[in-house]
């Protein structure tokens, strides 16, 4: 199986996270800007490292709703796939920044120091998230059958 990339779009910075080849964990990879060419870099990731699908992290709303932060990564999200040759899906990433910054305190990292790896924990946390609940659907249909 080919990997699985992981994105946490923000406004400034994107976090990017990497599967392994069999899609049991999910590893920090890259920190790219969002304002120069963020797409090709994607893409040329998606090339690179011969991805099969691409998992982007859409911020709701507590309530569930779509906010502002999330229309900005559902456009950047339509832009992946008029471009990208793989699948591109969604994943409610609600919270998944404040765990990362949580997670990178409890192992003694100061925040200054982290700022730009905070969000490729944060698509580590959304691939993670994605992974688990696709081998959980696995085993599912299979104990069904």
């Amino acid at each position: 199986m080919n990997p699985i990339l992981g994105i946490d779009f923000g406004r400034a910075r994107i976090g990017l996270a990497i599967s392994d080849e069999l899609r049991m964990l999910a590893h920090p990879l890259e920190t790219i800007s969002s304002k120069k060419d963020a797409t090709a870099r994607v893409a040329a990731i998606v090339r690179q490292r011969k991805i099969d699908n691409v998992v982007v992290g859409i911020p709701r709303q507590m309530s569930g709703d779509v906010g502002k932060a999330a229309n900005e990564a559902l456009q950047f999200v339509e832009e992946l796939r008029a471009m990208l040759p793989c699948e591109v899906v969604t994943w409610d990433e609600r919270l998944s920044t404040v765990a990362a910054h949580r997670a990178l305190r409890e192992a003694g990292r100061k925040t200054r120091v982290t700022r730009n790896y905070v969000d490729q924990v944060a698509a580590q946390m959304i691939l993670q998230g994605y992974l688990d609940r696709q081998r959980e659907a696995a085993r599912a249909e299979k104990s069904s059958r």
